[in-house]
């Protein structure tokens, strides 16, 4: 099985933030314009993580209890001290973590400085591509093309 660091080589490092002052209807906005399900929310100034902001953020916390999205500050509504993973843990572990806290982005922390996102369907995506290729070789090996 894998690790988070093979996910990151993969899709990339990239990762969309906001400062916690910005409403929630310019957070979603981003997301809808980089087809992002997750927002980091940082300290631009210290880069230090504070929080994330999600679609079901936005659907438990903004619209179910009546508030206006260019009202609101993102900070009031998203989720603070996430769970993170380190580039070394396992996929199975990420999927695990997710399923057991029904979550569905985890951000990457090394040296305690955020290097990326992981969502469930690059998890998924990932278990996906190792299982094809694991039966690609299996395959090969009972049909004598092995190597």
């Amino acid at each position: 099985m894998g690790t988070v660091r093979n996910i990151l080589c993969a899709k990339g490092h990239e990762v969309f933030s906001v400062e916690p002052a910005v409403t929630v209807y310019d957070a979603i906005e981003l997301m809808s314009q980089k087809n992002i399900g997750g927002l980091i929310i940082t300290d631009h100034r210290s880069e230090r993580l504070l929080g994330i902001f999600t679609e079901r953020d936005y659907a438990r916390r903004l619209i179910l209890k009546g508030k206006s999205s260019k009202d609101t500050e993102i900070g009031e509504i998203m989720t603070e001290n996430p769970i993170t993973v380190c580039p070394d843990d396992s996929i199975e572990d990420c999927m695990k973590l997710m399923t057991s806290r029904r979550i569905r982005h985890l951000p990457v922390m090394e040296g305690g400085r955020l290097t990326g996102m992981i969502s469930i369907g690059d998890v998924v995506r990932f278990i996906m591509d190792e299982q094809r290729g694991i039966i690609e070789d299996l395959e090969q090996y009972i049909t004598g093309h092995h190597q």
